[in-house]
This record gives C-alpha cells, structure tokens and sequence, in this order.
C-alpha cells in the first residue's frame, strides 16, 4: 500500500508524462514517443490501485500508438485492470496476449524456473532476460483475488491449448524452410489470439 503522499506524487508523475504527450503533439501535430513512456503510468495506476482509470489509460494508448508492439508487462497491468474491473473474458484475453508477447513471464510471476524453449524470438521483451526481470510476483498481496483467478484460469483447458499451439508454431517457425508453410506459421498468434477471442465472445 502507498501512503497518501506517495499516491499524490505518482498522480503528479502521471499528470507530468501526459503534460509532455501535450506539448508533443502541439509542437508536430501528432504524438511522438521514442522514449515509451507511454508505458509507464500504467503501471503507476497499478501501484495506486485505480483500476478504472488504468484500464481507461491502457487503451488510450493502444488507441494513440500504433507503431509499437507492446510489453509483456503493459499487457499484464491490462489484464490486471479487466479482471478487477469484472471483464473476465477480456481479461482472458489479454493474459493469453502476454503470453504471445513473452512465454516465460508465467513462469516468472508464479515463481517457477523459467526454462528456454528453442523457438523464434525477434523482439528483445520476447526473451528469457525480459522475463527474469519481471516486476511482478503471485506473492503480492494486493493481488491476491487476481492471482486466485489467474492461477485457476493458466491451468484451464482453454488456455493450455492456445499456448500449446502458439508454442509448437514459434518452435516450428525457427526450423521450417518452405516459404508457403513459413508465412502460415509467422501469422498463427493472429489466428490463434482471433480464435481465442472469438472463444471468449470478445470482439
């Protein structure tokens, strides 16, 4: 729990970020973000537990920035965001996201070792480091209800079976030759995570 000067200052911080997008976008006339510190309130709302307010950050930012894919930890801090504000199918949705952006994050968070799967991994938040470095932890109090609910939803057969095939799909990439079959596997996460949504009844 933050105390109610350090919740003050991290509400100044996050004032601080948007008043820099501000004076961005009216000295260009778009917004520019080479630092991504797009991403750094979300996990500021998080620490001070205002759900609905995160929730509505997060996809202002998927809304605003299109030119970057975004980390694994973003997309946890989202789900996060969902299920404590009772969207469960699309919290499911974003957990199954996290997954595709990091496959050992899982591993990390429930405090399992995290072992390397031998499958293709072009961006640098897609590797082992990332996950290691990870901020998060079952062990945090103030995430206990959601990590009931995650616990419970990683073991589910829904959930095993979209990883399970993301997986063979990455693993097959890095070894497959024929170009036809190559550009089938590069595009199973769309398919998969389309699959996955529809499954879930979100569009």
């Amino acid at each position: 729990m933050v105390t109610p000067s350090e919740k003050h200052d991290i509400i100044m911080e996050i004032s601080r970020i948007m008043k820099e997008f501000e004076s961005v976008a009216l000295a260009f006339g778009e917004l520019e973000d080479a630092q991504f510190q797009r991403y750094i309130p979300s996990a500021l709302y998080l620490k001070i537990q205002e759900y609905q307010d995160g929730l509505l950050y997060d996809q202002w930012v998927e809304r605003v920035f299109t030119d970057h894919s975004p980390p694994p930890d973003f997309l946890f801090e989202w789900s996060i965001f969902l299920f404590m504000e009772g969207k469960i199918n699309e919290a499911e949705v974003k957990l199954v996201e996290t997954y595709f952006s990091n496959t050992y994050v899982f591993d990390q968070f429930f405090g399992r070792p995290i072992v390397h799967i031998d499958k293709v991994e072009y961006a640098e938040f897609e590797h082992t480091a990332f996950a290691k470095s990870f901020k998060y932890s079952c062990e945090q109090e103030d995430l206990a209800p959601f990590v009931k609910w995650f616990a419970e939803f990683e073991q589910s057969e829904k959930f095993r079976s979209v990883a399970e095939k993301y997986v063979k799909s990455q693993v097959d990439s890095k070894f497959e030759q024929d170009p036809e079959k190559l550009s089938i596997l590069i595009h199973a996460d769309y398919e998969l995570m389309e699959e996955f949504k529809k499954l879930n009844n979100v569009s």
